[in-house]
């Protein structure tokens, strides 16, 4: 999660031809620094295989999985990475738009693909883009468990309305995600733990899984720290860890 401070603010609302969806607004920096020559050339040689061109593109990974799973602005990629070599039956599609976040993930499958095992290759998907447009676009019930992890706070008041996890978003994970599974959400800024709790069960299809403070004051063993979660433990803030169950 970068801040706001760290951000050029970019809104880019080209629709690309996609029927009956929102508008693309993506805020915040495309790009970081300038890539390596061998991450540039990963990115040209392997993204092309793991990412869905359009929001409507039918995800299709290279071999059978026992369900799908989505983590929404995944970073660097490092929770996202655990998940798919802890549970090796499941495919993941991955949401991110920082496009220096996409080259870190692309380079440890690319590293794991060089080293003879194409397993990652063959169960990460990735969209660059609006996580809007590709939550319209998804099948009902065709998500396992989802996860909103650390986003940007928009910590400004007048800024908060780009907040990723709202009630328009909350809605359109209960639509994807099926019966019985399960959404995660996680922060450290304790005015966007609030409205993400507030949001969430204020959506009758979720049920909040706590029953303990420490339910959600502590991260669940099989839940993967981030990189944006140790730097907030490092700074000394507090993280929230939020389990919703889909009914």
């Amino acid at each position: 999660m970068t801040t706001a401070s760290d951000k050029e603010t970019v809104a880019d609302t080209e629709m690309d031809g996609v029927a009956e969806m929102p508008r693309r607004l993506i805020f915040g920096r495309r790009r970081g620094r300038k890539l390596t020559p061998l991450s540039a050339e990963r990115m040209d040689a392997l993204l092309p295989r793991l990412e869905l061109p359009r929001a409507d593109s039918p995800v299709q990974f290279g071999k059978p999985v026992v369900a799908t799973w989505l983590e929404i602005g995944f970073g660097v990629g490092d929770h996202l990475l655990a998940q798919a070599e802890a549970h090796p039956a499941v495919g993941i599609v991955g949401v991110e738009p920082f496009l220096n976040g996409v080259a870190k993930l692309v380079g440890v499958v690319a590293d794991k693909a060089e080293a003879g095992d194409e397993d990652l290759a063959h169960r990460i998907r990735l969209f660059t883009d609006d996580a809007r447009l590709l939550l319209k676009a998804l099948p009902t019930a065709s998500i396992e468990c989802a996860f909103v992890l650390f986003p940007d706070p928009w910590p400004k008041k007048r800024h908060q309305w780009r907040r990723i996890v709202n009630p328009d978003t909350l809605a359109d994970l209960a639509r994807v995600i099926r019966p019985g599974g399960e959404l995660r959400l996680g922060t450290d800024v304790p005015d966007y733990g609030r409205a993400m709790l507030l949001h969430a069960l204020a959506e009758p299809r979720f049920r909040w899984l706590a029953e303990c403070a420490a339910d959600w004051r502590r991260r669940p063993a099989d839940w993967p720290s981030s990189k944006y979660e140790r730097k907030a433990v490092a700074a000394g803030r507090a993280c929230l860890y939020f389990r919703f169950q889909r009914l």
